[in-house]
């Protein structure tokens, strides 16, 4: 990963399903934040990683943090998806320039052209404690991996 715990994280704005602008600097001094980057909209695994999200939020909550989903589709595919699966929280669209926030933090897929999966735990003050990725795109993240990133919130 090209970020790691200590840095800060680098700074973005993307649109959100519905078109809206949402920037990591709209967070700061306010609340953590967890960045899940995911390689592709309307498929299987990255559907039911967002949906165990969706359904049981709590851990995030409990921690107050605010949960930004980000993928190199585009924002209308996300938010025909977003509607489907009934996403509560911002589904960010990383599309053009294609990947670029996906590669500032070092999950980019050069091959593929997506994000790979990866999880920041970023503080209030815009600070990475914690980051995590998956082996491969067919493996998801398990829960526990969030909860044991959420405790190194302070």
């Amino acid at each position: 990963m090209a970020v790691e715990p200590g840095q800060l994280a680098p700074e973005f704005t993307l649109k959100d399903q519905a078109g809206n602008d949402v920037s990591l600097a709209d967070y700061r001094g306010k609340q953590p934040v967890v960045l899940v980057f995911y390689p592709f909209t309307f498929t299987g695994v990255c559907q039911g990683e967002l949906c165990e999200i969706r359904d049981d939020p709590s851990l995030f909550e409990s921690s107050e943090c605010a949960v930004l989903a980000i993928s190199c589709d585009t924002r209308h595919a996300q938010a025909v998806w977003a509607e489907q699966q009934g996403f509560t929280f911002p589904v960010l669209a990383d599309f053009w320039p294609h990947g670029a926030v996906a590669k500032a933090y070092g999950v980019f897929n050069e091959k593929l052209g997506c994000a790979n999966r990866g999880s920041f735990v970023i503080d209030k003050d815009g600070t990475i404690v914690a980051a995590f990725a998956s082996v491969d795109l067919a493996t998801p993240r398990e829960r526990e991996e969030y909860k044991a990133a959420l405790a190194q919130l302070t």
